[in-house]
């Protein structure tokens, strides 16, 4: 499981909209601070994803979620990747024997897919005005993000059972051709009628992939 937060308030996220040749778009921004965190985890393979909103990021409430996750855990065990973040490094911290802490190199948020996730999220949220923190915890657009979500992992977890299943019967029928999960998963998607693009865009090892070789040119 891949961990990490995120910030949402009611300061102006702005971003890019198309416009007629030499129309400046303006849009009316606020700058109140007041801000809420939203902590989660998510298994990229699977589409499997925890999230719960807290109002600050520090141990404390870190331990919340640790313990709140725990819960939906119950007898399973997770290896919950996380970042460097003093919250999650504090020895005050009471780590469940069933969750195992792998700490991502320093500086580094490119090697964690929940990344994606956060700016999918945020991408509805641009060029809105919201009156309260309430109103922005309740708006249509931050539905509208995890509905998308939620949507495009419930088409995605079939896609991977068909993929697993199709590379058991090759190996049943004794083909040599070993075909990559790439390919396989590339295959079923088109089958489903949701394109590999889309599967691979929410959250993916594939980003910290992108990620590496984008650092490495520069």
């Amino acid at each position: 499981m891949c961990q990490d937060e995120t910030r949402l308030g009611l300061k102006t996220l702005t971003g890019k909209v198309i416009t007629a040749a030499g129309v400046k778009p303006t849009v009316e921004v606020k700058w109140q601070r007041e801000n809420f965190w939203i902590y989660g985890a998510i298994e990229p393979l699977t589409g499997k994803h925890f999230q719960h909103e807290y109002p600050k990021l520090n141990g404390e409430y870190f331990q919340q979620f640790l313990d709140w996750y725990l819960v939906q855990l119950g007898d399973d065990y997770a290896i919950l990747q996380i970042d460097q973040a003093p919250a999650h490094t504090s020895s005050a911290i009471r780590w469940p024997e069933n969750i195992i802490q792998e700490l991502q190199p320093p500086h580094s948020p490119e090697l964690n897919p929940i990344e994606r996730l956060w700016q999918f999220l945020k991408k509805s949220l641009k060029n809105e005005l919201f009156s309260s923190l309430q109103a922005l915890s309740d708006s249509e657009a931050l539905l509208r993000s995890a509905d998308r979500i939620q949507e495009i992992f419930n088409q995605l977890i079939p896609i991977l059972c068909e993929a697993a299943h199709y590379a058991l019967r090759l190996e049943a029928a004794g083909s040599q051709t070993k075909p990559t999960k790439v390919g396989l998963l590339y295959a079923s998607s088109y089958k489903n009628g949701i394109t590999f693009k889309q599967v691979m865009s929410v959250s993916s090892y594939n980003f910290i992939l992108e990620a590496l070789f984008y650092a490495a040119s520069y």
